[in-house]
C-alpha cells in the first residue's frame, strides 16, 4: 500500500501553488492549508497529507435524464470520506457506471474535506477528550435541519443511520441529535449533518485544564 502511495506520488504533476508546496515538502499538514486559508483544487493534496483516510458509500440513486437520443440513465453517488480523527469531508457524483461515480465522488469528497472542532461540552462528562462537540451547533439542507448537542461519553451516536457515518468518519463518538424535515431524503440529512460539523469551525474556544 505504501509503495502504491509513493508511486503515485512521483507520478503525481501538481497545478496548483499548492499542489507544488505539498509535493516540494514546504507544506507537510492539512492543518497548515487551512491556517493559511489556502483552497484544496487537487485530490492527490489530500491522498498525501491524510494517508489514513477512510470512505464510505452513503447513497447510490438512478437518475433519468430525456434527451434526443432517448432516455439515459446515470449513477448518482454520495460518498464521505474521514480519518476518524477530526477531518470529513461529502462528495456527491453522477456517471454512467457504479464505479466510475464512486470514484468521482471520492474525488468530490476529498476536496471538501473540513475540520472539525470536537470537545466535551456536557456538563454530564466534563472531561477533556475530544469525543464529543463543544458546543450546541445546527445545519440545514433542503428542508432538513439537525441540531447537534454534546453528549457523555458512553451515549454513542443518537443519530439516524446516514448522519452515523458522517459523524463516525468525523471522529464523533458520542452526541445527542435533533432532526426537523423530511429525514427520509437521505442526501439531505447527510448534506445537513456534514454542515452541523463545519459549523463547529464558525466559534474560536478553547478548553480550560486546571
Amino acid at each position: 500500500m505504501e509503495e502504491k502511495r509513493a508511486l503515485k506520488e512521483m507520478e503525481w504533476t501538481p497545478k496548483t501553488i499548492v499542489g507544488k508546496m505539498v509535493k516540494e515538502g514546504t507544506i507537510h499538514s492539512i492543518y497548515q492549508i487551512y491556517s493559511l486559508n489556502l483552497p484544496i483544487l487537487e485530490p492527490e493534496i489530500i491522498d498525501i497529507l491524510v494517508p489514513d483516510l477512510k470512505n464510505e458509500v452513503v447513497y447510490v440513486s438512478i437518475v433519468q435524464k430525456q434527451t434526443d437520443a432517448g432516455e439515459q440513465s446515470r449513477f448518482k453517488v454520495a460518498v464521505v470520506v474521514g480519518n476518524e480523527d477530526g477531518l470529513v469531508g461529502v462528495g456527491t457524483a453522477k456517471a454512467k457506471q457504479l464505479r466510475f461515480a464512486i470514484d468521482k465522488a471520492i474525488e468530490d469528497a476529498k476536496l471538501k474535506i473540513v475540520p472539525v472542532n470536537r470537545g466535551c461540552g456536557s456538563w454530564e462528562c466534563s472531561c477533556t477528550r475530544p469525543h464529543s462537540v463543544p458546543f450546541k451547533v445546527a445545519g440545514k439542507s433542503g428542508s432538513i435541519e439537525i441540531t447537534l448537542k454534546p453528549a457523555p461519553r458512553g451515549v454513542g451516536l443518537v443519530a439516524g443511520d446516514p448522519a452515523k457515518v458522517v459523524l463516525r468518519l468525523a471522529g464523533i463518538q458520542d452526541v445527542w441529535s435533533f432532526t426537523r424535515g423530511y429525514t427520509r431524503t437521505t442526501l439531505n440529512f447527510i448534506m445537513a449533518t456534514y454542515d452541523a460539523l463545519k459549523n463547529t469551525n464558525r466559534f474560536r474556544w478553547r478548553s480550560i485544564v486546571k
